[in-house]
């Protein structure tokens, strides 16, 4: 069972499907080790290609961040002093988000919610309007999109919103889309494409030959590939999945969220709304989704009752109606975060791809993700949009930055 499932109190909104059973295969032109967003998205893109791929979970599909995510595409209300590197990356992924969602919607017959609802960062009280405007003068000076709300204007946006919001940022080209949609079409489209996805299968090592990645070990198993992609979220930094002297500077940061089911009484959101301490997402079904917590303890399972209670203040501290709203769902995953929040996109090895660390911007990035590592496989190079994203940029990567 994944570690993310443990917990007695924890029901997450899961899949309504599941891969259909498959066995591991003695070969194919490419394994992605990690069943996740990224993974999955990678593996569609390269069957597309007309490339044979096996993706290897060592849990069950999405279980790691995933589905525990809100599924924000969010790149002017993310950015912050820091991630200037990161803003082209993410701006040319929402660029192709559209195209992306397209031809998922054609691939498996299903609707992701995509909502181009934009975001609006919000100020509570007095106090936060100068943080606030810190912000919004870093997002101008980048050139993103993003427009200055009085509190009347933000409450005449969202009028469910408490009178004490004194102002606002709105991002108006953000979007989201609802992550057990996303995971349960790129499920229905890798399978319609061919790929074999086997779960709960832990790969213990990877095969090497004349200094070349090979394949991979999976207990008594070894599947032999041209190309191994490591996409496992959190785990990527495991022992066994890199090459010896060789290491990734991922770790795992635990989220917790809840989902709320609105009803014509209570109302929701016209769009998402972010505050400080949580972020709100309004989907499609009725629900609404409020994240996340940050917390820095490894891959410590569950969710408490310090989490929860700092996402429902923060949620009525913004929206009175939270309160009425039953609580549909909890829940909490590892967000695979890099030292600089920003992912670890490169032919590691010869052989072994890696692309991990994607941090809280999974979805957002996911569409370039997948583009760029096909054309690496493919091709032999990284596009220049994705160039730049290697472990070079870490002062040291050395076996001890490893995370386990």
């Amino acid at each position: 069972m994944s570690e993310t499932l443990i917990s007695p109190f924890e029901r997450r909104r899961g899949l309504d499907a599941r891969p259909r059973f498959a066995t591991l295969p003695p070969r194919a032109d490419v394994v992605v080790v990690g069943g996740g967003l990224i993974g999955l998205s990678i593996a569609w893109r390269l069957a597309q290609g007309r490339r044979s791929v096996a993706v290897i979970e060592r849990g069950r599909v999405g279980d790691g961040a995933s589905l525990a995510a809100t599924g924000m595409l969010a790149p002017a209300a993310e950015h912050e002093p820091g991630s200037d590197h990161l803003l082209p990356l993410a701006l040319e992924s929402l660029h192709r988000w559209p195209g992306f969602r397209d031809a998922l919607r054609a691939a498996s017959g299903t609707d992701i919610d995509y909502r181009e609802d934009g975001t609006v960062v919000l100020a509570v009280g007095r106090d936060e309007v100068e943080r606030l405007r810190f912000r919004y003068d870093l997002q101008k000076r980048s050139g993103v999109a993003a427009e200055w709300l009085s509190g009347p204007q933000v409450r005449a946006r969202e009028p469910l919103l408490r009178p004490n919001v004194t102002a606002g940022i709105l991002c108006p080209l953000d979007a989201q889309v609802d992550p057990r949609l996303v995971m349960a079409a790129l499920l229905r489209a890798c399978e319609a494409a061919g790929v074999d996805i086997i779960e709960e299968t832990a790969v213990d090592g990877l095969e090497r030959r004349g200094g070349r990645v090979v394949g991979v070990r999976a207990g008594e198993t070894t599947i032999s590939a041209e190309t191994v992609i490591l996409a496992a979220g959190a785990w990527s930094g495991q022992p066994g999945l890199l090459p010896d002297g060789l290491a990734l500077p991922v770790r795992p940061l635990k989220g917790q969220s809840l989902a709320l089911r609105t009803t014509r009484r209570t109302g929701t959101l016209s769009g998402m709304v972010w505050t400080a301490e949580v972020h709100m997402a309004p989907k499609g079904d009725g629900g609404l989704i409020v994240g996340a917590t940050v917390e820095d303890c490894g891959f410590k399972p569950g969710v408490t009752a310090g989490g929860l209670f700092a996402l429902l203040e923060g949620a009525r501290r913004i929206l009175p109606g939270v309160e009425e709203m039953e609580v549909e769902a909890v829940w909490s995953g590892f967000r695979p975060t890099s030292d600089d929040d920003a992912p670890i996109i490169e032919e590691a090895a010869r052989g072994l791809v890696v692309a991990t660390g994607h941090h809280r911007n999974g979805y957002l990035l996911a569409p370039a993700t997948a583009d760029a590592v096909a054309a690496l496989v493919q091709d032999g190079a990284l596009p220049d949009f994705a160039r730049g994203f290697g472990r070079a940029r870490f002062p040291s990567t050395g076996e001890g930055r490893a995370v386990a």
